[in-house]
């Protein structure tokens, strides 16, 4: 199968906050692709027992990690997990055998939007947010979430393969 590359640019040069926000949309955008043109029964399949790694997982996980990271640490907010009922410990993201694949999407591009937004709103990248005492800055956030992604998305290519035989980068 061939996918179409519609990943974000990101410029070689040019102000930290352009580099660090274009390379999170281009790490974002590469999760996407791995997922693009599969059915909802691929996007739930796990990798191996006993992982429940699955690409809708993974997209579950991201928009969660948005969310924790930008609305709550950044802003302030104290949302809740979509996915892990209330007074659980255990995080559902990859619990995904029922998962509705359009609202899973639909949670994450929301959770995206909404980060873009925080970070826009910033003054610099020197503000900061806390999180259980501890004190983050958005330069911080910025370079770990493009890690989280990175990371994952070397998860989503090796299921991705095992899916279809689609590989790249």
């Amino acid at each position: 199968m061939t996918i179409q590359d519609h990943r974000t640019s990101v410029p070689y040069t040019g102000d930290e906050r352009a580099v660090l926000t274009a390379m999170l949309d281009f790490q974002r955008d590469t999760l996407a692709l791995k997922c693009e043109g599969l059915t909802p029964e691929q996007l739930r399949t796990r990798a191996v027992d006993p992982s429940g790694l699955s690409l809708l997982g993974l997209v579950r996980h991201a928009a969660e990690v948005e969310r924790g990271w930008f609305r709550n640490t950044l802003d302030g907010q104290r949302s809740r997990s979509r996915w892990t009922p209330p007074g659980s410990t255990d995080w559902a993201d990859f619990d995904v055998d029922d998962a509705d694949v359009d609202e899973a999407f639909t949670v994450w591009r929301e959770e995206c939007a909404r980060a873009r937004a925080i970070v826009a709103a910033a003054g610099s990248l020197d503000a900061t947010g806390t999180h259980e005492g501890v004190t983050y800055s958005v330069r911080y956030v910025l370079a770990h979430m493009i890690e989280e992604y990175a990371r994952h998305n070397g998860h989503a290519d090796l299921l991705r393969e095992r899916l279809d035989g689609t590989t790249g980068e």
